[in-house]
């Protein structure tokens, strides 16, 4: 099937009052896991990478956005239902025109330590920038609260300004809009409620789509009353790498020795197989929450 514009996908699903998932991919075996679920749902799915990790100076190793550009485009033009391709969440504004000129339908900037002012007028270019490579993008007002420590930190002091969220939106021309209504940056455990007054003064405000982030640590009621307040993309990464490293614990943990039945043979050794189906379980898990199911 074709690689969908991403902003194609949401828009229909805002208009027909479910939510399309975008869980996040780090390898083959991940995507592939991700694509079998939508697969087997028959739902449209988000497909993409973490912008912000593929990018940062710290990596050992420098990685080629073009094979994941490539990887995307292969896996959606081969899969049974509609995708699309995401960069998500990059603070390097050159990582993010290179992601538009690769193909990515949907991009992110994210730079939490930036100053406001100058971080509109960036989000303004790209936005530009994006719009005539007809590629979309997605910006967040507010601050997520992160779960990283097993302990939520700056809870409820990062909650998206509705006045602020709207002329951010009219200055900058953003597609999608990522807000903080209570949702967790990596929730490792648990479940939160989301502050639906607050998203509800945010929709009276603001036009857009919007995003939750933070997909892991979001109770399964509080999703579905966001949903009908117009959140169209839900992001979902921690709990998907939490259950693809358990399954491969568990497969290293046998005594088979053979490295090929370990890498690439395909059976029950193979710690790949156990990476796919670890994130096909888990993206079934949770997809069907979204109401996207049979969407395909």
């Amino acid at each position: 099937m074709p690689l969908k514009p991403a902003m194609q996908l949401i828009a229909r699903a805002r208009a027909r009052g479910y939510a399309v998932g975008y869980f996040e991919s780090w390898s083959l075996d991940s995507l592939q896991g991700v694509v079998d679920a939508a697969e087997k749902s028959r739902a449209p799915v988000l497909i993409g990478f973490n912008g912000e990790f593929m990018s940062r100076k710290g990596r050992l190793a420098p990685e080629r956005l073009a094979w994941y550009a490539a990887l995307g485009r292969a896996a959606a033009e081969s899969a049974k239902v509609p995708c699309g391709l995401i960069f998500n969440e990059c603070s390097r504004d050159e990582w993010i025109l290179q992601a538009v000129r690769l193909g990515f339908s949907l991009v992110m900037p994210d730079d939490q330590g930036a100053a406001p002012t100058a971080f509109r007028r960036r989000v303004a270019s790209l936005a530009r920038c994006a719009h005539r490579h007809s590629a979309a993008i997605e910006a967040e007002v507010g601050q997520l609260p992160c779960g990283a420590s097993g302990r939520v930190s700056g809870g409820g002091c990062g909650l998206t300004d509705p006045q602020e969220a709207a002329r951010f939106v009219k200055a900058t021309g953003i597609d999608l809009l990522a807000v903080s209504v209570g949702n967790v940056h990596v929730m490792l455990k648990g479940a939160q409620e989301l502050n639906l007054d607050h998203l509800a003064a945010i929709r009276r405000e603001v036009d857009v789509p919007f995003d939750l982030h933070g997909g892991s640590g979001i109770g399964a009621d509080s999703l579905g009353a966001a949903i009908r307040l117009g959140v169209a993309k839900v992001c979902y990464g921690t709990y998907v790498k939490q259950r693809y490293l358990a399954a491969l614990r568990r497969t290293l943990g046998d005594k088979e020795g053979n490295p090929h039945k370990r890498l690439g043979f395909g059976g029950n050794e193979d710690v790949m197989v156990a990476g796919r189906r670890a994130v096909r379980e888990a993206v079934l898990e949770r997809i069907g929450l979204l109401g996207c199911c049979g969407m395909a």
